[in-house]
């Protein structure tokens, strides 16, 4: 009897052992539950304008969330153009495993964006060719949302410059 006490008593203390392992490994690393994106980089730095995904460049960006509740749900990344302040495309991140799930996350995320058109003065049409403005400069405003609501730090890309004829 007294030995099958102490194999209890050494199987819990093990058991309690690990779980303290499992809780370590399993905690937070000490990011916000909102998200935080930094611009990573451009894959070029300039864009053909036009429409129907006449063009495109990749948009780079770095991320982490302290509670790994990202990706799933609806769209979840969103650019908005600085020349109007309209929102320019949304992204959905894809759902995130049980391993990024409450135990923080952090990673790189590669967004294709296709390109749109120059804006001109004078009611000049979008997307026509005048001489007289061969290029417009566009920069993104960038958002990452949570599946909780949490909204990131607004990241703001340099410039691109835009081709418009």
């Amino acid at each position: 009897m007294k030995r099958s006490v102490t194999n209890i008593c050494f199987s819990a203390l093990i058991g309690l052992f690990l779980a303290v392992i499992f809780y370590g490994c399993a905690n937070n690393p000490g990011f916000s539950d909102t998200p935080e994106i930094v611009f990573a980089g451009f894959s070029a730095d300039t864009l053909v304008q036009g429409d129907l995904n006449t063009d495109s460049l990749f948009i780079v960006l770095e991320f982490r969330d302290g509670d790994g509740d990202i990706g799933g749900g609806t769209e979840n990344i969103i650019i908005m153009d600085n020349r109007t302040g309209d929102v320019y495309d949304f992204f959905k991140i894809p759902e995130i495993g049980d391993n990024g799930s409450q135990n923080g996350i952090e990673g790189t995320i590669t967004i294709k964006l296709f390109t749109t058109c120059c804006i001109f003065p004078e009611s000049i049409p979008p997307c026509f060719a005048p001489p007289d403005y061969p290029t417009n400069e566009i920069s993104f405003d960038i958002v990452m949302i949570d599946n909780a609501g949490n909204e990131s730090n607004i990241e703001t890309t340099p410039s691109v410059t835009l081709l418009c004829n």
